[in-house]
């Protein structure tokens, strides 16, 4: 059964570099983003992000955010793969749970979900729909 959950995220910081200016009119960047989540899950996630700017003023990015916290109160970690667009001035992400990559009381967390951000250090509104599959040692 899926459950849906709806956090809010303030970013804590934003330090990205370029890696590759070869071509000026499409640079490459890493960006190391942290955060904190309120709402139905708290907690804390560390992203890496890698971004290519375009000419016309969009991006694109992709990147990989460790989230350590409290989900519908089950605690645990696990990991989001992120993919998204920044075009007509906002960020659109999508991102899903990496298959395995729960711990604790979210071991077996599936799911996807993800947001629109417009500039600025606070994402009111995201979103998680997610099941968590329980597996049960077997008797040797």
């Amino acid at each position: 059964m899926n459950t849906e959950a709806s956090t809010s995220i303030d970013i804590t910081s934003w330090d990205e570099h370029n890696y590759d200016s070869g071509d000026e009119a499409t640079p490459l960047a890493r960006a190391v983003v942290t955060g904190n989540y309120t709402g139905d899950l708290v907690g804390a996630g560390r992203l890496e992000l890698l971004l290519v700017y375009l000419a016309d003023g969009t991006a694109s990015y992709v990147g990989h955010e460790r989230v350590v916290g409290i989900l519908h109160g089950r605690q645990g970690s696990f990991v989001l793969r992120h993919t998204g667009t920044f075009h007509a001035g906002a960020a659109h992400t999508d991102w899903e749970i990496v298959p395995g990559s729960g711990t604790g009381e979210l071991t077996g967390l599936a799911g996807s979900g993800g947001y629109q951000a417009n500039e600025g250090s606070t994402i009111p509104t995201a979103r998680l729909t997610y099941a968590l599959t329980s597996s049960t040692p077997h008797d040797s």
